[in-house]
């Protein structure tokens, strides 16, 4: 399996986030996931780890703003120019309710208008971290439209919340929706979100598309972030009514509750008929996850990487969250290695 991975990562390290109440911790989307997960792909045969392509920007401009993409490579150096208190990150203090859409001038003002939350942190690297992640994304995707069954792009940062034109949830660059897209050009694509959190900004961005089928199964936003999206009555809009699903779990879901709703989304799968499928690979559903509440084990995540690989479609898997991380490499080579029988 080509695997499609980037130092440039590294780059992104914002010191700290800001936790609900107002907590600063330790960035838990940080460095040390890469290490475990290339850890354990390195001691197993098939995993064949290379460097990205770039593709460019005209890609992600394909699914994103201009202009939030010109804020991302522009914010930090304007957050430096302010001579601010504490330069080690910038993010906002203050929101837009995007029913008013003036955008402010200012780059505070602006990193409010595209940044939906206190954990998509913005740092000196982290645009061209988000860069190389996309290109990732992309490099796996041209493997598999050239042929291959399967491919891996070990992202960092992850993509899923973001949307069209804003970051969140440790988000910038919607790396699964940029792979998406692109393969949606050779035939009709489908999307499925296994992340524990809703995959919102994938939602976002091919809501009223009928080419790109999105589904997503996480915990239920009444109670989990990203909290005013990833309800099961959204269904699309326009073109796309009935190819976005959400699948809303409970606190606590185990393996034997997951299963059936994964058999639900893989037969709205097969339904569809699409060419290409993508993949976003949260490992977070893990049990001892510390920002998850759903349980499902090892042998769990094994068991779903299994099913989906029995849509027997040529696959884009692109990695989102997961941040227990003793647990991942293992957690993440369970649910690989299902696509290698």
């Amino acid at each position: 399996m080509k695997v499609f991975y980037s130092e440039k990562h590294r780059q992104h390290q914002p010191p700290f986030e800001v936790f609900d109440g107002g907590v600063r911790v330790p960035y838990l989307e940080n460095p040390d996931r890469m290490n475990r997960i290339l850890g354990a792909l390195r001691s197993v045969k098939w995993a064949d780890i290379q460097a990205p392509t770039d593709f460019g920007l005209d890609p992600l401009l394909a699914v994103h703003d201009k202009e939030y993409l010109d804020f991302l490579a522009s914010a930090w150096t304007e957050w430096l120019a302010t001579n601010p208190k504490d330069s080690s990150t910038l993010i906002p203090a203050t929101f837009a309710l995007r029913r008013q859409p003036q955008k402010p001038k200012s780059v505070l003002g602006q990193a409010g208008y595209y940044i939906m939350d206190l954990s998509a942190c913005i740092v000196g690297g982290t645009y061209q971290a988000a860069l190389a992640s996309a290109n990732c994304a992309l490099s796996a995707a041209k493997v598999v439209a050239d042929g291959a069954r399967t491919s891996f792009a070990l992202c960092r940062p992850p993509g899923h919340h973001a949307g069209r034109d804003y970051a969140g949830g440790y988000c910038f660059v919607n790396n699964a929706a940029v792979a998406a897209h692109w393969l949606s050009s050779k035939g009709h694509v489908a999307v499925l979100d296994v992340d524990y959190h809703c995959g919102n900004g994938t939602q976002d961005i091919f809501y009223p598309r009928d080419d790109v089928f999105t589904i997503s199964i996480h915990a239920d936003p009444d109670f989990e972030y990203p909290h005013f999206m990833g309800f099961a009555s959204e269904r699309g809009k326009g073109r796309g009514f009935m190819y976005h699903h959400n699948f809303p779990l409970p606190k606590g879901t185990g393996d034997a509750q997951y299963l059936p709703t994964l058999e639900t989304a893989i037969g709205l799968i097969q339904e569809f008929k699409p060419v290409y499928l993508v993949v976003s690979a949260g490992m977070d559903i893990y049990a001892d996850d510390p920002l998850g509440t759903i349980k499902v084990t090892t042998d769990g995540i094994g068991e779903i990487g299994k099913r989906i690989a029995s849509l027997n479609l040529p696959t884009v898997i692109v990695m989102e969250g997961g941040y227990a991380n003793e647990s991942l490499g293992r957690n993440m080579v369970a649910f690989l290695s299902a696509f290698q029988k």
